[in-house]
């Protein structure tokens, strides 16, 4: 593992099974938490959340994931095994000891994945906008032909934060932080194709299955206007009667972008109240 420092943050660089993969490590004292974005997204999209939990007595890592950020870009594997491999490898890696997962959209799915498949791995779980889902034909064709139309490369930041924010600028900017300077222009550190095929799982099935064998605490922090519906929702507690959830007001899919100091302050009481 190669370590720089990035000021308040320490850039860790690793290699699992031939992928390069990098976290900002925020350091901290106390229980260890690791932090996973969605599809498309990168770390840094922790970046207010991160030293909140730090500051409270956690020990904090958000990983960029494959594909994603810093991490290789052109992984051959992308299946959702894969992404487990790396949570799993990283964990080992830094010796984190039975972290708290927190994910949001894709990043809750692998820790849910995670959690199912290493129930000795977590402390606790806590989706963010994400859930076991279901059988959805052709959704990753329609984010790969979503992400292959954005107008690139965005000529300035103020561009990116407009298109990507949709009206929400706390949200643009959380997008537009993940974006590089290179010819000319803003570029995104994914590929759309990339991108596509570690969707393609999602869309065959769902994972009611592996959802009921998670055995740790669990936590569901849904937004307003997400994408977890209410039957998907009420399907999770009777699985898990045992699920602690809230929606929070006036938020959408990113919630950790639009609202991280609320999200925080609902984590860190979980995390009282499940005496964690």
């Amino acid at each position: 593992m190669t370590s720089s420092s990035a000021g308040d943050w320490t850039e860790r660089t690793l290699v699992h099974d031939g992928v390069r993969l990098s976290c900002r490590d925020w350091g901290g004292s106390g229980p260890d938490t690791l932090l996973l974005h969605g599809l498309a997204g990168h770390s840094g999209e922790w970046d207010a959340l991160a030293p909140l939990l730090r500051d409270a007595g956690h020990r904090v890592v958000a990983l960029d994931q494959r594909g994603h950020g810093a991490s290789e870009r052109h992984p051959e594997d992308v299946s959702r095994a894969a992404y487990v491999a790396d949570v799993v490898a990283l964990v080992a890696e830094l010796g984190l000891v039975r972290p708290l997962l927190i994910g949001q959209s894709l990043g809750g799915h692998t820790a849910l994945l995670t959690a199912a498949a290493h129930p000795a791995l977590p402390r606790a779980l806590v989706l963010v906008e994400a859930g076991p889902g279901g059988a959805e034909p052709g959704v990753a064709e329609q984010i790969g032909d979503w992400l292959r139309a954005w107008p690139l490369p965005f000529p300035s930041r103020e561009a990116a934060v407009t298109y990507l924010g949709n009206g929400k600028r706390d949200v643009g900017e959380g997008w537009a932080d993940g974006l590089e300077a290179r010819d000319g222009g803003l570029w995104p550190r994914f590929d759309p194709d990339v991108m596509q095929r570690s969707l393609e799982e999602n869309g065959r099935r769902a994972f009611w299955e592996e959802w009921a064998a998670v055995s740790c605490p669990g936590l569901a922090v849904l937004g307003q206007d997400g994408i977890i519906d209410g039957g998907e929702y009420a399907e999770m507690v009777r699985l898990r009667p045992g699920l602690h959830g809230l929606s929070l007001p006036g938020t959408g899919h990113d919630v950790h972008l639009e609202r991280p100091g609320v999200l925080g302050g609902v984590i860190l009481d979980f995390v009282r109240r499940a005496d964690l």
